[in-house]
């Protein structure tokens, strides 16, 4: 089978992912590779503590490697870093490697052009799929997930720290994608038919957190091709282990 590493979000579309990559019986999924915000030591983006990542790969039988990034980066140091550390992987005698990308196209290409500079050819299992389908099945295949961000400017706070069910999926508001393919929300995926056991968490305290573009309008990750910011406003929900 082909050696191949998983990059891994900690969320359900990393996760029925994997799910899918691993019933072709074509790869072999030996590695995840995760990005750590180092100021926070936590996931970036999700905000999940390292130590519920760790659980995740255990539950999973999958050794993690994790890449650490400043809470501010730039684009430039964000393809440095990571061409560092594909191509580590590549050494490593990975072929293949898999994302949970739906349909953001310039996400693809970006992934892509990166990934064929060092010989690496990306999986999307997933792709163009209905993500209203896609979040049906991760419900339907018994994937339990919960929202550890969510984006300010389209969910409020009732939306951070919820399980993802119907219901949720009939909440979200109309400019919300079912699975929050444009950075509306993310989560953690605690249980399903890929885990040996489930990881036990208990909800913490939720906070709003700020980001402000970095200065260089040229080299902003907050900006994309049409110069205008991302959003930088988002709740947080902490997981916090059980012991």
């Amino acid at each position: 089978m082909n050696q191949t590493y998983m990059n891994w979000s900690s969320g359900k579309d990393a996760a029925l992912s994997l799910y899918h990559i691993q019933k072709q019986k074509k790869f072999h999924v030996s590695e995840l590779v995760t990005t750590i915000n180092q100021d926070y030591k936590r996931v970036s983006m999700h905000g999940l503590r390292i130590a519920l990542l760790e659980q995740q790969a255990r539950q999973l039988g999958i050794s993690l490697r994790t890449i650490p990034f400043p809470a501010q980066v730039s684009m430039e140091t964000y393809t440095k870093t990571m061409a560092i550390a594909v191509k580590a992987l590549k050494e490593s005698g990975y072929t293949h490697c898999v994302f949970g990308d739906i349909f953001l196209e310039d996400l693809r290409d970006y992934r892509e052009n990166e990934l064929k500079k060092v010989g690496i050819q990306p999986i999307f299992p997933l792709w163009k799929r209905d993500t209203k389908e896609v979040f049906q099945e991760c419900i339907q295949l018994g994937f339990k997930a919960i929202t550890v961000c969510v984006n300010a400017k389209y969910l409020d706070e009732s939306f951070c720290g919820r399980i993802l069910d119907q219901q949720f999926l009939n909440d979200l508001p109309e400019n919300v994608d079912p699975c929050g393919e444009h950075g509306e929300f993310h989560t953690f995926v605690f249980d399903g038919p890929i885990f040996s056991n489930p990881i036990h968490f208990e909800i913490g305290e939720k906070v709003l957190r700020s980001y402000q573009p970095a200065t260089d309008t040229k080299d902003d990750c907050f900006t994309d091709n049409q110069d205008h910011s991302w959003d930088t406003s988002f709740w947080y929900c902490d997981l916090v282990p059980k012991r």
